[in-house]
């Protein structure tokens, strides 16, 4: 799907997640049914998401890590999709540079750095070395809560 000017307008009020869609209609000039089904269009193809998202410190025991991950293998979009799905990932991203992968982690109480390499990291083949960093301060990031 691509964007277009009413699209990203429609995007960008809705930064501010508890805006209705009466309160963008008017604001754009377009009827509150044009945003619906912009926003179910977006939704269904899969370009927006729409979820609360929360700061890491708010989690008792809330941490972030990024794991810059070098791969034995070049198969990096399957090895992303792989990463993807293990618990505490928020983000994998495949990139160029030293690695090939970074992964964003979010560490919790019962589920520390010791845990997500032994019980997560450990089930993926072909990974050939990791570095990380934890994350002491970060602006703009929220993450998805889950248990």
């Amino acid at each position: 799907m691509i964007l277009d000017d009413l699209n990203c307008a429609i995007l960008t009020h809705l930064r501010d997640g508890r805006r209705s869609f009466r309160q963008i209609a008017d604001s754009l000039e377009v009827t509150e049914n044009t945003v619906r089904s912009r926003v179910n269009r977006m939704t269904e193809s899969g370009v927006m998401e729409i979820r609360a998202l929360i700061e890491p410190d708010a989690i008792p025991g809330g941490q972030l890590a990024v794991v810059g991950i070098k791969l034995s293998s070049m198969d990096l979009v399957k090895k992303g999709e792989e990463f993807s799905a293990l618990k505490g990932v928020v983000s994998v991203k495949v990139v160029t540079g030293r690695f090939d992968l970074l992964v964003e982690v979010l560490l919790r109480e019962g589920f520390s750095l010791l845990e997500f390499y032994t019980q997560e990291v450990s089930r993926i083949t072909d990974v050939d070395s990791v570095e990380t960093f934890i994350v002491y301060k970060s602006y703009n990031c929220k993450v998805p809560f889950s248990e």
